[in-house]
């Protein structure tokens, strides 16, 4: 505990608040806006943290991370259009109550809901990454390489809707993580005579491609979205009301927090269940989608709750369970830190700092959310023509400045462009960057382990954590299987 109170002051640093702020402002804004997402925001951010400190980037993304999943409870509201995939179960309610002329009431529930959910989460970080990191502190070259399996399949199987789709696109991913000089050989490998990319493909301009680039290429594609007229109406909520969600945020953050640190789930997951399960537990379930706020409250909650959760196993770890994750990773792997059990002891300031920042952004998106309100509902006015060539002049100008080489540019916008025919194919773009990050570690891993026993494969089974790890892996690919099998088996 002594660890983790030693990140508070350097998270209360001028530059550390001030990026808090302006990431957590931003945040809601992108989260306002359909079709903009937490992934995107970051993904335009990340050339941009070359030049910052740790704690400024990472407090910024931790304030957009918290901020975007409220901010996509306003469209969800006013419009019925959720602002992120997560908002999707805030619009069973929040949209009935909006039409019945308590748009501002709507709009508290979920900004309070969504405060408890991202403090909860964060109390869950400080509280499990520490043990956790002593645990990975045990594990070796064996461990580590089914780590990376685990994370691989976990997140191809689970993430996508068809399990060949996800498996194909970690697979591409993989690819573009060998591409470059062989580090125990020193052998080239997949550069294809392109001078540029044999010292390996930059992550950032790998992520900022594939997150930001698609959704400005699918607005350019559509001619709907923005200059909507969405009011806030009706009196807001009182503060002596919020003490009747507290049974709702506590059961819906412990769900949130269960989904988020499990690889390749997500806050639309968390939202949907956990709104199941508190219309299970009501006496009454009949006003659910009809403008109940326990509906609000649970979604709104339950999302949030798993933003700081899900990056447990990536700064224990070195595992990052979604996109949003492998960005903050991506972010981390620029300023120099490596995510795993070394961060914890090398750069603890950091570390501990950055799980402070992921609390600290929840009071400062309550703060916002409360007196930037009309602000907010005003983005929702912003036509898609307009923030499509801004994306893709803002992604350009920043890789530029990242990398001061016109074939970034280039080879950002190829990213881009793949990215968004992968997508309209069905093909998840998540598990791309997850290949690209665990392909390498589960290489080096491999070679590592072989080393070390002399070519012995027994070696890879050798240990008590392997053999979970394994049977974890056996288990989710079972998992596809077992729903075809359940699906074709007649009823009754």
């Amino acid at each position: 505990m002594i660890e983790v109170l030693s990140g508070l002051p350097h998270a209360l640093l001028v530059d550390s608040i001030l990026a808090m702020i302006v990431g957590t402002a931003a945040g809601i804004l992108v989260g306002a806006i359909p079709g903009l997402t937490a992934t995107l925001a970051m993904a335009l951010l990340l050339p941009f943290t070359y030049t910052m400190s740790p704690l400024v980037a990472l407090g910024m993304m931790a304030g957009i991370y918290n901020g975007s999943m409220y901010g996509g409870a306003i469209p969800a509201i006013l419009m019925r259009i959720p602002g992120t995939p997560s908002a999707v179960a805030t619009t069973f309610d929040g949209y009935p109550l909006a039409q019945a002329g308590r748009a501002k009431y709507a709009l508290h529930i979920a900004l309070v809901s969504s405060t408890a959910g991202s403090i909860i989460s964060a109390l869950a970080l400080m509280v499990i990454a520490p043990p956790l990191v002593t645990l990975a502190l045990k594990f070796g070259p064996t461990e580590y390489f089914w780590v990376a399996i685990f994370g691989l399949t976990s997140v191809s199987l689970l993430l996508a809707g068809a399990p060949a789709k996800g498996l194909a696109s970690a697979m591409i991913g993989v690819a573009v993580g060998l591409v470059g000089m062989d580090m125990m050989t020193g052998a080239e490998r997949l550069v294809f005579g392109v001078r540029h990319i044999a010292g390996g493909v930059d992550l950032a301009v790998m992520l900022t491609g594939l997150f930001a680039i698609p959704p400005a290429l699918a607005m350019l594609a559509s001619s709907s979205g923005g200059s909507s007229r969405a009011d806030l109406t009706g009196a807001g909520l009182k503060l002596r009301e919020t003490v009747t969600f507290a049974r709702t945020w506590l059961r819906s953050g412990v769900i949130g927090v269960i989904i988020g640190i499990m690889p390749g789930a997500g806050g639309n997951l968390a939202g949907i269940l956990s709104y199941a399960e508190e219309k299970r537990a009501a006496r009454d379930s009949s006003r659910f989608g009809k403008g109940d706020p326990r509906g609000i409250a649970a979604s709104e909650c339950a999302n949030n709750a798993d933003n700081a959760s899900s990056l447990i196993p990536t700064l224990a770890l070195g595992v990052p369970g979604n996109s949003v994750a492998a960005l903050m990773m991506g972010a981390m792997l620029i300023q120099g830190l490596n995510p795993g059990p070394a961060l914890f002891s090398q750069h603890a300031d950091v570390v501990y700092g950055f799980m402070w920042q992921m609390l600290l952004t929840a009071f400062m998106m309550l703060g916002l959310g409360l007196v930037g309100a009309k602000l907010f509902v005003n983005m929702l006015r912003i036509p898609a023509a307009l923030l499509a060539p801004m994306i893709l002049i803002i992604c350009s100008l920043g890789t530029y400045a990242s990398t001061n080489a016109m074939a970034d540019v280039w080879l950002m916008l190829g990213f881009g462009v793949t990215g968004y025919v992968l997508s309209r194919s069905g093909y998840p773009i998540a598990p791309i960057v997850l290949g690209a990050i665990l392909g390498p570690m589960a290489e080096s891993s491999f070679r590592q382990a072989l080393l070390i026993s002399r070519g012995d494969p027994l070696s890879f089974v050798s240990s008590p954590i392997s053999i979970v790890l394994v049977v974890a892996i056996l288990a989710i690919l079972a998992l596809p299987l077992l729903r075809r099998r359940k699906t074709q088996t007649p009823a009754g």
